[in-house]
C-alpha cells in the first residue's frame, strides 16, 4: 500500500498553532498519530492541510491519507467523501485505484448478517465492480474480485433465507420465486445446489412434476456430489419420477444451457 507511517518524527502534541506550521510538519504529525492508533485525530490534521495549503503537493497526499485514516477509524461516510474527492481531482493518479477500492471497502466492511437489509451489499457490489472495471491492472483487482464473489454469495444467502421461510410455511410459489433468483442470478455462488433442491421440493408440493424433474436434472448434472442431489434423487425416485428435462419452462431453458456448457 502507498501508506508509509513515519514512527520516528517528533511528538504529535504541540502548542504551535497549525497556521504557523508547514504543510510537511502537519503531515508528519498526522502520520505519527496514525501510527499511534489515533486515526480520528490524524484525519483531522490531514483535513487541515487541505484547508491551509490547498494547492501544495502535501494537500494531494493529505486528501488520500484522510480517506485512509477515516477508514481505519470506521468513519466510513467521511472516508468515502475524502476518497471521492480525491478521484474528482486526480482520476488518473497512481493512487486513484486505491481511492476507488477504499470506497468499495467502506461499503463492504459494513455488510451485516443475511437477516438485515442488503442495501449496503448492493452498494459494495457496485463499487467493487467499478474497481475491477476501471482499474483492471491494479494491485487491488484480485482482492476486489474475491470480495465481489463473497458479496454475491451474501445476497444469494438472503434469497435462500427468505425462500426457506416461505417453503416452511407452505407458500410454495413465493418460495420458488426466491430460489429462482438464486439459480438465475447467483449461479456461481455456494447456494445454487440447495436452491435447485428446494425447487424440487416446492414443485413436488405443487404437483408440478415436470418442473421438479428438470430441477433435479440440473442438480444431477452440476452438483451430483452434493447432499442436495442425494436428497432430490430420493424425493423424485420415491415418487417414481426421474431426473430429466421436462417441459418448456425457465428451468428447461437453463437445463439446455447447462448441457451446452454455456452456464456453469
Amino acid at each position: 500500500m502507498f501508506v508509509s507511517l513515519l514512527l520516528g518524527c517528533s511528538s504529535p502534541e504541540t502548542e504551535i498553532p497549525l497556521e504557523s506550521r508547514s504543510a510537511k510538519d502537519i503531515f508528519l504529525t498526522a502520520e505519527a498519530l496514525l501510527a499511534d492508533n489515533r486515526p480520528i485525530e490524524a484525519a483531522g490534521l490531514f483535513d487541515e492541510i487541505e484547508r491551509l495549503y490547498p494547492y501544495s503537493p502535501w494537500a494531494k497526499r493529505a486528501m488520500m491519507m484522510s480517506a485512509f485514516a477515516y477508514y481505519e477509524a470506521g468513519v466510513f461516510d467521511a472516508s468515502r467523501t475524502a476518497a471521492s474527492r480525491y478521484l474528482d481531482f486526480f482520476p488518473a493518479d497512481e493512487d486513484a485505484a486505491y481511492a476507488q477500492y477504499l470506497i468499495a471497502l467502506s461499503h463492504y466492511d459494513q455488510i451485516v448478517d443475511v437477516g438485515r437489509d442488503q442495501g449496503t451489499t448492493f452498494d459494495a457490489l457496485q463499487e467493487l465492480r467499478e474497481t475491477i472495471e476501471r482499474y483492471p491492472d491494479s494491485e487491488y483487482t484480485k482482492s476486489a474480485e474475491l470480495k465481489f464473489d463473497l458479496a454475491l454469495d451474501h445476497l444469494a444467502g438472503k434469497e435462500m433465507e427468505i425462500g426457506r421461510y416461505y417453503l416452511k410455511r407452505g407458500h410454495y410459489t413465493a418460495a420458488i420465486n426466491r430460489f429462482r433468483v438464486v439459480v438465475e442470478d447467483f449461479q456461481t455462488t455456494s447456494h445454487t445446489a440447495e436452491a435447485l433442491h428446494r425447487l424440487v421440493e416446492s414443485y413436488l408440493s405443487l404437483g408440478l412434476t415436470d418442473e421438479a424433474e428438470t430441477a433435479g436434472a440440473i442438480l444431477g448434472h452440476n452438483y451430483q456430489a452434493t447432499e442436495w442431489y442425494g436428497d432430490s434423487f430420493a424425493l423424485l425416485t420415491g415418487q417414481d419420477l426421474e431426473l430429466r428435462d421436462r417441459g418448456t419452462g425457465w428451468l428447461s431453458r437453463i437445463y439446455r444451457q447447462v448441457i451446452q456448457g454455456k452456464w456453469l
